[in-house]
């Protein structure tokens, strides 16, 4: 494997193969790129050393050297354009951070290591599109627009970046030209259940740009919070702002509430939209309604429909609470984006339109009455009235209306732009109707949903959405002719942040899966290539850490499987999600490098021994280093990412309430079936065991599940306290172990409940469901060991 700083001389290279004969001389499909060639070498280098870029350009044209930018580097800009001194003044900064030395900005064409200037004449057409040209005798950027400017300037950095070395940097010399496959490349973030710091919300921002993305859709306002100040209406910010979580997060240490509160002022989203117009974001507000409207009722109880006063809701799911469809509300909402609307100068303002349970319309006979009076047939009509009321008066405003595949139901206003989130079929519905479409698919673009099953993932929902899942979205569905693709604006995706309390788990959320949909909205189709995008994503991967920027990298991390072995020792197997890198581990406490030993199959090791490992590509690490103490214990353990989830209706890996006082982001991780808590240990070796060791925990059961509630499922309790039963074979019948809630109730943090097994032998599945005769609180199983009779082995 070549050492962190061979890519520097890789990269001065001089060059004489074509894109597509560099192609041929990539590395072969799940490994990193082979050892290339000194100064004076014949071998070609892949693209993917090339030109380490995401998203890949459109076009590449390779050619002979390199060039070297360096401290004594200047920077040129063309013309008197305040826009284009900026992007290059910016590009100097980044160079500074990343390498270590500022070009100096200024002074005449002549001369100049770089070169940035603005021509209406160049191709490609586009105002995101540009030229970027390096020879061996300096590099210039060329766009008809400021944003190609800033594109093209993004892509001069990752490739002075790739070797994340300081100092000089060797750029191959090559000719790109480049420009987007699709105008909307987004995010969305939802702050509305949890929020983040108008600081954080920039990182995210920042991130997007370095990748070319340039949609920002932000989620402001929700059952759970109104994060947005509207001067008019003081307590949408006030009450609607602030809630009392469920479970041990909503109390301090002395057991009092503690209210989990955050709203951005108008000037700190002037701030945010102004940081995000300078790397050429927009930002998209969203105010959901005629439902997801229980913070707003909670400060304005006479905008809802029974005129009681909710609280801002503590729970998750679909809640019941909407918006009187009436004069008054129209005019305090029209008063309300009226707000919005001088805040955010971009074309698109999202008024929702999803979830909205009908129950509360339905039971009103003031909203039936209207309903009437309109002339409608259903509930489903009186929201399409609704939201079209809204609509057309933004429009007023010079904006557009933008709303989730359910504005379709009940007819969607003529020029409405869709929204599609229940899979792809409502963007095939509105696009062959001639409305403009943004596929934004669950769960394909849901990145709450986790990216592995390792047992160190951040929390979500189930199942899977790895990186090379998102890698293969493909934006335009098959179904749609050639004339209805054309209403495919692009994709996005999104965040919501149910589960995710803290910023680090928001990162890790949204990147690097976020630089998959770069490529997968930017890139033509025909230039994709996974096995390529895994190779760049190796200097991608080392740009997040150099940033700070806490990118998730479950699809490089060393996962290990152990199995018995003979007496006294144990197999462990080694492996990562995509099978890129190579795989380097120690056993003598030391972290492994790339002179580490290499893993080529299965390791037989004595009782009890540490091992720690990690991938590597082009001699730099892919992930974090990785530890497992192969024992007694973890031989026998599973956690519960690791068993089986009886039904998996709704699977979740969920924080852990408690302890009251503790740390956001340090609690543990547990992950059930919200509908019915039941786990299946699968083939558990019982030869010789004799006890049984479960790890416990309980969480708030804050679901508002509308008319999936009877779906719960709860066991009735047999004994005091209730009991967590287990069962051989299946989930039925009479337990062979019943272990007491009792002791576990005593604290809202986890416990270890131990029983004696029965004697039983060969491998049988274990049932685990708790009969406790109530679904909230949830009890939930984190860990069970089987613990062998006698003796324990070291």
């Amino acid at each position: 494997m070549k050492p962190q700083s061979a890519l520097h001389v890789v990269a001065a290279l001089a060059l004489a193969c074509s894109l597509a004969s560099c192609q041929r001389d990539a590395a072969p499909a799940g490994t990193a790129s082979q050892e290339a060639a000194g100064p004076t070498g014949t071998q070609a280098m892949s693209p993917a050393q090339i030109t380490p870029v995401i998203p890949l350009p459109a076009k590449v044209d390779t050619r002979e050297g390199h060039y070297t930018l360096g401290a004594q580097s200047r920077i040129a800009v063309v013309g008197d354009d305040a826009q284009a001194l900026r992007i290059a003044q910016d590009f100097a900064t980044r160079l500074q951070q990343a390498r270590g030395f500022t070009p100096q900005v200024g002074g005449a064409r002549e001369g100049a290591a770089v070169v940035f200037a603005l021509d209406p004449a160049i191709a490609p057409a586009g105002d995101e599109a540009y030229v970027l040209d390096i020879t061996p005798q300096g590099v210039t950027v060329t766009a008809r627009a400021p944003a190609g400017l800033f594109y093209g300037a993004v892509t001069l950095w990752q490739l002075a970046t790739a070797d994340g070395g300081k100092g000089e940097a060797a750029i191959a010399a090559q000719r790109i030209e480049d420009a987007p496959q699709f105008a909307w490349r987004g995010l969305m973030l939802d702050v509305a259940r949890h929020f983040r710091t108008p600081d954080e919300v920039k990182a995210v921002i920042d991130q997007m740009a370095l990748h070319k993305l340039n949609t920002f859709h932000w989620h402001l306002t929700d059952d759970q919070g109104w994060r947005i100040q509207i001067n008019q209406y003081p307590k949408l910010t006030e009450i609607g702002g602030c809630r009392i979580p469920a479970g041990a997060a909503g109390k301090d240490a002395k057991g009092k509430p503690k209210p989990y509160c955050g709203f951005y002022t108008q000037d700190e989203i002037r701030d945010v939209v102004k940081y995000a117009a300078d790397r050429f974001v927009t930002v998209v507000p969203e105010i959901d309604l005629p439902g997801h409207a229980q913070a707003a009722i909670a400060a304005y109880p006479e905008l809802g429909v029974t005129g009681q006063k909710p609280p801002v809701s503590p729970d998750w799911g679909v809640n019941t609470w909407l918006f009187k469809p009436d004069e008054n509300t129209l005019k305090f909402l029209e008063n309300v984006l009226d707000e919005v609307a001088a805040l955010f100068p971009g074309k698109y303002i999202h008024l929702g339109g999803d979830e909205a349970a009908k129950d509360q319309w339905e039971k009103s006979p003031a909203v039936q009455a209207k309903l009437r009076e309109l002339g409608l047939k259903d509930e489903m009509q009186l929201q399409s009235w609704f939201m079209g009321q809204l609509g057309k008066y933004i429009e007023g405003k010079g904006k557009r209306m933008l709303g989730w595949d359910e504005i379709l139901e009940g007819g969607p206003p003529a020029d409405a732009t869709v929204m599609s989130w229940r899979g792809t079929e409502g963007a095939i519905e509105a696009a062959r109707a001639g409305h403009d479409v943004v596929l934004a698919p669950a769960p394909d673009l849901y990145l709450d949903h986790v990216q592995s099953d390792g047992p160190d993932e951040t929390p979500g929902r189930l199942g899977v959405e790895s990186l090379e899942d998102l890698y293969g979205f493909k934006v335009v569905p098959v179904q749609l002719s050639a004339d209805q693709a054309k209403q495919v604006l692009g994709a996005q995706g999104n965040l919501w942040t149910e589960h995710q309390r803290t910023f680090d788990r928001v990162q890790r959320s949204l990147f690097p899966r976020a630089a998959a949909l770069a490529e997968v909205t930017w890139t033509p189709d025909s230039r994709r290539d996974w096995k390529d995008f895994l190779q760049r994503m190796a200097p991608q991967m080392a740009r997040y850490q150099a940033t700070g920027f806490h990118a998730a990298d479950s699809a490089f991390a060393v996962r290990f499987s152990p199995q018995p072995a003979e007496a006294g020792q144990g197999s462990l197997a080694l492996s990562n999600q995509t099978g890129f890198g190579t795989i380097r581990f120690t056993t003598d406490g030391s972290t492994p490098t790339a002179t580490s030993p290499e893993y080529t199959h299965p390791l037989t090791l004595p009782l009890p021994t540490t091992v720690q490992a990690n991938a590597f590509a082009d001699g730099r690490p892919l992930a974090a280093t990785r530890t497992f103490v192969l024992d007694t214990h973890s031989l026998l353990a599973r956690g519960s990412h690791a068993l089986r989830s009886c039904k998996q209706d709704l699977m979740l890996r969920m924080e852990d309430d408690a302890p009251a006082d503790g740390k956001d982001g340090d609690r543990t991780l547990l992950l059930a079936d919200v509908f019915d808590p039941c786990w299946i240990y699968d083939e558990a070796p019982l030869d010789g065991i004799g006890t049984l060791q479960v790890r416990v925990g309980q969480l708030p059961h804050n679901f508002q599940l509308w008319k999936d509630a009877s779906k719960v499922v709860t066991r009735p309790a047999k004994i005091e306290g209730g009991a967590l039963e287990v069962r051989l074979d299946n989930c039925e019948g009479e337990p062979v172990v019943t272990l007491p809630l009792k002791p576990a109730r005593k604290s809202p943090g986890l416990t270890t409940l131990e029983a004696t097994l029965p004697t039983l032998a060969g491998r049988h599945d274990l049932c685990f469901t708790f009969a406790s005769g109530e679904y909230n609180p949830m009890w939930v199983v984190d860990e069970v060991a089987l613990l062998p009779r006698g003796p324990a082995t070291p």
